[in-house]
């Protein structure tokens, strides 16, 4: 169980409403862009909205849902926790996770429950912060108790993928992105734009956020033959010639004309 919770939903969605939060949003609604119009299906679930920007925006999927923790997330449908959707198994076709297993009590137990309510062939994206890079370092060296953005789990990628494997997804795309440093000062970001321009070739991962895309595995099953077609002809012939000459025997005989 991580260390620092219950987090504090409104103060982290006012720091998302900062120059640097929404600094990091616009780079991730950027990124999503290019994702999303490739994933189809009836039904797109968001867990959980901290910042101002629709990150669904590109989506293709005519039905969308909000989920919210909180009465006071703007456009929420439903209100309940990231690990018990009150959705149907097998109902939804997208669902996206900004941030949902940073800011979770039991992050594998909410991709468990993404499991669930997933189609076959469904598509699960997921935004979570690195802790392999700038931001990593400042939440490491930040004193306890942490305040928002810096009280998250900061899950590793790789354990992401871990999890994501045990439960039978397959990886279908993923990305890093924002390179530069947390700063609050705007005029010192904007002077480190041309980070984001190299990050992606030279240190990549060292971004700040990763996006993984995974789709739920469909498991195969193998047919299996009736019993009666796996007896071989020779062990038929016996039978069948002795129900045969039974059949002969038990057949009335016709009587002979009496000329």
């Amino acid at each position: 169980m991580p260390e620092e919770v219950p987090i504090d939903r409104r103060a982290l969605r006012a720091w998302f409403d900062t120059p640097l939060g929404r600094s990091l949003q616009v780079h991730e609604l950027h990124r999503l862009r290019s994702a999303l119009p490739t994933l189809y299906g009836t039904l797109a679930v968001q867990l959980g909205r901290l910042g101002p920007l629709d990150l669904l925006e590109a989506c293709v999927v005519p039905t969308r849902i909000l989920v919210g923790e909180t009465v006071d997330e703007a456009g929420a449908s439903l209100l309940a926790r990231p690990d018990e959707i009150p959705l149907a198994t097998g109902s939804v076709d997208l669902l996206l996770l900004p941030h949902t297993l940073d800011y979770c009590e039991d992050p594998h137990g909410v991709l468990r429950e993404v499991n669930r309510v997933l189609s076959p062939e469904g598509h699960v994206i997921v935004l979570g912060f690195n802790p392999w890079s700038w931001w990593g370092l400042r939440r490491l060296f930040t004193r306890r108790p942490r305040p928002v953005p810096w009280c998250g789990q900061f899950l590793p990628l790789t354990r992401i993928k871990d999890w994501l494997r045990l439960l039978d997804f397959d990886l279908a795309q993923g990305g890093m992105m924002f390179y530069r440093p947390p700063m609050r000062r705007e005029s010192f970001m904007d002077r480190l734009r041309f980070l984001d321009k190299a990050g992606d070739r030279w240190w990549p991962m060292t971004a700040a956020v990763y996006l993984l895309v995974a789709r739920k595995r469909v498991v195969g099953m193998t047919p299996l033959r009736p019993a009666w077609k796996l007896v071989s002809a020779k062990g038929r012939a016996a039978p069948e010639a002795a129900t045969r000459a039974a059949l002969w025997r038990t057949r009335p005989r016709r009587g002979r004309a009496v000329g």
